[in-house]
């Protein structure tokens, strides 16, 4: 078994290991690429603007980050193209179906940016460009691979004519079309082609050349050669192909088991379902299983001694019965108190936050939600929206509270800042002191809470916009706090200044923490949005360009928390798939 993900950030350490293993595997491959040109590939991840394109670098891996293959991809923004540069498996795998995994995602890639199509070079095997007979035959078998998904040469152009006379195996071009009825005028590919030339080989082609083949395209539109290989095409998945165009859903199944029955207790397993009953409507959901993590993965965030208390007085507490905190002992790292019951305040920061029977199997199943959604990110979706309870965004290192227990949202971040930048944007109504807390000296995760002023709204102590960093976070920590009555104007323009900072950290990954209680009539809240101002909130986050997962957070009223939550994901959605509903 193997894991397709994409590389973004060649300064992370594991990006930088599996950069090291696919260089690897270009110096067998590709013996004639020299050793600068290698090295140039971290170059083009980091530096697009220089380069005058964005490379994309996906990766198939095993359980142990051991790289299995490999496939680069160059984008062309301003032409509307992609370029595969480079598509490689390890020696001794050629059979594993890694490559063809990897193809796959390449052409997933350009279709999900909306591109022409998917252009590549290819040896002739036409034996008058190309004179070793071995060299032919694999020629054969790399176009035949390609024909599989409707990928042919160009016809008609002097693309494969050698740059200097002698060179031997110039290449063709080939384009695949993705599986769409997609017309190339000539202009545009003399267009795509001057790119080409120009941006992969600025040493190499003079402009003599460049001109030579870029006159010979006269063909409108542009043709393909006829099939010579292909016994049978890869059949396009619809489905998958559906799927990725759609919001991956992650639904804490096991939430129910948390349900405090006490009057008045605003986190109950009917949020859920409010929630789901309306996002069903939209048609751009697609559930997705929940899969089991190691709790290291907790440790990781919360202390060990927390997660083992927690752990320890729920499996002690009688069905159905609850436990609030009543004294809180000042924190006395060498002397907490003995008694499960008072070591409750010891651990948390208010009183109505219980502790019960399935508090802790239903926060560790909402983090399982939550890491299977960053997982998802990892494989290629572009959205993923963990539908759970408990929440979890006031939860800190040592300290539960606000209805939280695990911080789900940190959690999913520290996971996958090893292979990438994040930025954490909380938009409940009351302050994510959870992530600032666990990431306040730390420069790889970027945290912005937009919530009311803490002089009223909960948690009180903190949220305050002096509040910014320490150390190497400094500056990596940004609050919005604001007037107890705003409208939904106020708040998206406050939310459009919070987009502006994570745009100009350039993070790979977006965790938003997604609280509804920001609507008018929420119970726990003083704002008013409508569900509105929930669609065009969606609208305007949908216009980030990095993967987004979404962790459910607050919201009360559940009489509108669900109309709310499908306003917000139908606006998200025809923003960041380019919809027209």
């Amino acid at each position: 078994m193997f894991r397709i993900r994409k590389i973004s950030d060649a300064l992370i350490p594991a990006n930088q290991n599996a950069l090291h293993q696919v260089f690897d595997i270009i110096r067998k491959h590709f013996a004639e690429v020299r050793e600068e040109k290698i090295q140039d590939i971290a170059n083009q991840l980091t530096d697009p603007l220089k380069h005058k394109f964005s490379s994309i670098m996906i990766v198939a891996e095993d359980g142990r980050l051991n790289v299995r293959g490999f496939a680069l991809v160059l984008y062309m923004p301003d032409k509307h193209f992609c370029f595969l540069d480079y598509l490689a498996v390890k020696p001794g795998r050629t059979s594993s179906g890694t490559g063809g995994a990897l193809y796959e995602r390449a052409r997933e890639e350009a279709r999900m940016l909306n591109t022409l199509g998917l252009f590549m070079e290819c040896l002739p095997d036409d034996p008058g460009l190309c004179r070793n007979q071995q060299y032919i035959e694999q020629n054969k078998a790399r176009l035949a691979f390609y024909e599989q998904y409707g990928a042919r040469p160009i016809t008609g152009t002097a693309y494969e004519t050698p740059v200097n006379a002698g060179d031997d195996c110039p290449p063709y071009l080939v384009l695949d079309s993705l599986d769409r009825e997609v017309s190339i005028s000539a202009k545009q590919l003399k267009s795509i082609v001057r790119v080409i030339l120009e941006r992969k080989y600025p040493e190499y082609c003079p402009e003599s050349y460049i001109t030579m083949v870029e006159n010979s395209i006269t063909d409108d539109p542009v043709r393909l050669r006829e099939f010579r290989y292909r016994k049978k095409q890869v059949p396009f998945d619809k489905r998958n192909h559906q799927i990725k165009e759609k919001i991956a859903l992650v639904i804490n199944d096991r939430h129910i088991i948390h349900h405090v029955r006490e009057v008045g207790y605003l986190e109950a397993p009917v949020r859920i379902i409010s929630i789901l009953k309306e996002i069903e409507k939209t048609g751009v959901f697609n559930p997705v299983r929940v899969n089991n993590y190691s709790e290291s993965h907790i440790t990781g965030i919360h202390s060990r001694k927390y997660v083992e208390y927690f752990k320890k007085v729920c499996e002690k507490m009688p069905e159905g019965k609850s436990v609030y905190p009543y004294v809180f002992p000042l924190r006395n790292a060498s002397r907490p108190p003995a008694d499960l019951s008072v070591l409750a305040g010891y651990y948390c920061m208010d009183t109505f936050t219980p502790l019960n029977k399935n508090a802790f199997l239903a926060a560790r199943r909402a983090v399982n939600c939550a890491l299977t959604g960053a997982d998802l990110l990892l494989a290629g979706h572009n959205a993923v929206y963990a539908l759970i309870r408990p929440p979890g965004h006031h939860a800190e290192t040592n300290v539960f509270g606000g209805f939280c227990y695990f911080n789900s949202a940190a959690i999913a971040a520290n996971y996958l800042s090893r292979y990438g930048r994040i930025a954490i944007l909380d938009i409940d109504y009351h302050h994510g002191n959870g992530q600032q807390q666990i990431f306040y000296r730390r420069n790889d995760v970027l945290t912005i809470s937009i919530h009311g002023h803490p002089s009223f709204a909960y948690p009180y102590f903190s949220g305050f916009a002096d509040e910014r960093g320490e150390g190497e976070g400094l500056n990596f920590n940004l609050n919005y706090p604001l007037k107890e009555n705003i409208t939904g104007d106020d708040y998206r323009q406050v939310l459009i200044s919070a987009l502006k900072a994570i745009k100009k950290y350039h993070p790979v990954y977006l965790i938003v923490c997604l609280g509804l209680d920001t609507a008018k009539g929420d119970p726990t809240g003083t704002w008013k949005l409508s569900a509105g101002d929930f669609r065009k909130n969606g609208e305007i986050i949908g216009e980030m360009p990095c993967q987004t997962l979404f962790i459910q957070e607050g919201g009360y009223r559940n009489r509108s928390l669900g109309i709310n939550a499908r306003n917000f994901f139908e606006g998200f959605w025809k923003t960041k798939f380019n919809k027209k509903k």
